[in-house]
C-alpha cells in the first residue's frame, strides 16, 4: 500500500518547523489509522519535491519517526509504516477493566476526601496561621539569594546534602537551644519542605499501618491527614481550654503521640509543666514517639517563648517538627525535624528516597539571613507588629461582634478562637461569610472522633488595621444574614 501525497501538507507562515509539521502530521495519521501499517511511504525525495521543502527537512521528519518507533526502514524496499498495535477507543470509566471504573486507592480517597479549610483567592480571609509579607525585608533577602544563586559551591549544586545544607543545620542547632531551649546537634536536623511534608516523613518512618496515633481532640487537619494517609488508626487525645486529659483510660497503646504543647491548635492552651513530665512518662512506658509540632512556638507576646518539649530532660523519644513558613514566607516551604540521635541514619535516607529535601540555595539563603542577623530582627518586629495587631482585632470583634461571639486575647500565636454566644452551626456561619465574600474557619472541621464544638478559627496576622476592619465587618454581616433567614 502506497502513501497518498495529498494528505500532507505544510504552513510556511506558522512558527512550528517545517520537518516538526511533517513529523506531527505523519504522526498523527498512523496513530489515527488514517495511514495503515505496512504502507509504503515516499522516498525523502519524491515527498520533498512534492511539498517543495529541502530534502534535509523531510529527512529530519522520517528520522524522528524512526527513532520513535512508527515507521521502518526495509533494506532493498524504501521506508514503511511499522506494524503497531493500535490502542483502543478510549472507554469510559464505566467499562474499564471489565466494567469497573478507575479509582484511587484507598489511602488516595482517604487524602482527597477530607476537610479542608477554605481556600480561596480574591477574597477578604481570615486564614489562621497566615504570617504578614508586606514587612518582610524583601531587598536583604534578594541580595542574598542572588549571591547565593551565583555561587559555585559545590554544596549548592549537587545531591550531597539529601538531609539539609550543612550550615543550616549547624545554624539550626545552634539557634534553636536559645529559642526553644533544645540541645542538639547539627546531624540530628533534618530539612524538609515545609511541616506538611515533616508529618508525612515521620508517619512513613515510624510507624505501621493499623499502629495507633494518640491525636488531639480537636486537633491540626494537616497532621490528622498525613496519619490516615500512613494507615493510621487514630484515638482521640481529648484537649480543652484546661489541658490535656493524658489520663483517658480509653486511650490504646500508642505507636505515636502527636501533640502542639506550644501553642495547642485550635484552642492556643499551652501545656503544663505537669502535663509535660505526665506525657513524657507515658511515651516512656508505652515505647511510643512523642511528635511536637511547634508550628507557632516563636510567637509569644508577653514573656520569653515557652521552652519546647524536646528541651525537657528524658525527652529522647520527641521528634520535634518546626518550620521557617510563619516566621519568613510561607512560599518558601522549608522545615525541618529534630530527631534522637539514634534516627539520624534512618531520616536521611528516608529524605534521599522521598525527594522531600528543599532547594539547597534557599536554604543557604535562610542560613545567611539567620547567621547575619536578619531572623532575630525580623522576628522581634512580628511580634510587636502582631501583638498590636491581635489587641486591635479583639477590640474591633468586640465592638461588632459581640452579640455573636467572644474573642479573647492570648498570649501567644497568629489566630483567636472565637466562641459562638448562642447554638449555632459553623458551617452555616461560614457559608454566609463566603456570600459576603469572607473565608473563615469552622472549628468543628478539626474534630475526628467526638461531637465537636462549633465556633470560628480567625487569624489576624496577615491583616493591616484597615483589611482587619473589614473582615470584621464583612463577618458581622454574615451574622445578620443568618439571623433573617
Amino acid at each position: 500500500m502506497r502513501l497518498s501525497l495529498d494528505i500532507l501538507s505544510v504552513d510556511r507562515a506558522s512558527d512550528d518547523p517545517m520537518h516538526r509539521q511533517i513529523y506531527g502530521a505523519l504522526r498523527r495519521f498512523i496513530l489515527d489509522g488514517q495511514i495503515a501499517p505496512n504502507t509504503l511511504l515516499p522516498s525523502t525525495r519524491s515527498l520533498a519535491e512534492d511539498l517543495k521543502v529541502g530534502r534535509n527537512t523531510v529527512i529530519a521528519a522520517y528520522d524522528q519517526l524512526l527513532a520513535e518507533g512508527f515507521i521502518e526502514a526495509r533494506a532493498g524496499s524504501g521506508t514503511w509504516v511499522a506494524q503497531i498495535k493500535q490502542a483502543r477507543t478510549p472507554a469510559s470509566p464505566r467499562t474499564r477493566l471489565g466494567g469497573s471504573p478507575r479509582r484511587l486507592s484507598a489511602r488516595g480517597e482517604t487524602i482527597v476526601n477530607g476537610p479542608q479549610p477554605p481556600r480561596n483567592a480574591g477574597v477578604i480571609n481570615f486564614h489562621p496561621g497566615v504570617p504578614e509579607t508586606a514587612s518582610f525585608p524583601f531587598s536583604i533577602w534578594s541580595s542574598l539569594l542572588v549571591r547565593n544563586s551565583r555561587s559555585r559551591d559545590e554544596t549548592l549544586l549537587g545531591y550531597l546534602s539529601f538531609a539539609g545544607h550543612p550550615g543550616l543545620r549547624a545554624t539550626i542547632a545552634s539557634n534553636i537551644s536559645v529559642s526553644r531551649g533544645i540541645d542538639c546537634a547539627p546531624e540530628q536536623v533534618i530539612v524538609v519542605t515545609g511541616a506538611q511534608a515533616a508529618l508525612d516523613l515521620v508517619s512513613r518512618v515510624l510507624m505501621d499501618e493499623g499502629d495507633h496515633v494518640w491525636m488531639e481532640e480537636p486537633g491540626y487537619l494537616g497532621a490528622k491527614s498525613a496519619f490516615l494517609a500512613a494507615g493510621a488508626k487514630l484515638a482521640p487525645l481529648k484537649v480543652d481550654r484546661r489541658g490535656w486529659n493524658l489520663s483517658d483510660p480509653d486511650l490504646p497503646q500508642p505507636r505515636l503521640i502527636y501533640v502542639t504543647p506550644s501553642c495547642q491548635w485550635p484552642f492556643g492552651t499551652i501545656m503544663r509543666i505537669e502535663e509535660r513530665l505526665q506525657l513524657l512518662d507515658i511515651a516512656e512506658r508505652h515505647g511510643a514517639w512523642i511528635i511536637e509540632d511547634d508550628f507557632d512556638g516563636e510567637y509569644r507576646f508577653r514573656g520569653r517563648p515557652v521552652p519546647a518539649l524536646r528541651g525537657l530532660d528524658h525527652a529522647n523519644h520527641v521528634v520535634y517538627i518546626g518550620s521557617f513558613g510563619k516566621t519568613l514566607l510561607p512560599a518558601l516551604r522549608i522545615g525541618y525535624l529534630i530527631v534522637p540521635p539514634e534516627l539520624v541514619s534512618s531520616f536521611d535516607k528516608a529524605v534521599s528516597i522521598t525527594g522531600q529535601f528543599a532547594p539547597l540555595i534557599l536554604q543557604a539563603t535562610v542560613n545567611d539571613f539567620i547567621k547575619q542577623g536578619y531572623f532575630a530582627t525580623h522576628l522581634k518586629r512580628m511580634r510587636r507588629l502582631y501583638a498590636r495587631r491581635q489587641a486591635n482585632f479583639v477590640k474591633l470583634c468586640r465592638e461588632h461582634l459581640g452579640d455573636w461571639v467572644t474573642v479573647a486575647e492570648n498570649d501567644s500565636g497568629m489566630q483567636l478562637l472565637a466562641s459562638f454566644k448562642r447554638p449555632l452551626n459553623d458551617f452555616d456561619v461560614v457559608a454566609a461569610a463566603v456570600k459576603e465574600g469572607l473565608d473563615v474557619q469552622a472549628i468543628s472541621i478539626n474534630y475526628h472522633s467526638t461531637a465537636p464544638e462549633h465556633g470560628l478559627l480567625l487569624g489576624y496576622a496577615a491583616m493591616d488595621e484597615r483589611q482587619i476592619l473589614r473582615a470584621v465587618l464583612a463577618l458581622r454581616a454574615a451574622f445578620m444574614r443568618l439571623d433573617r433567614e
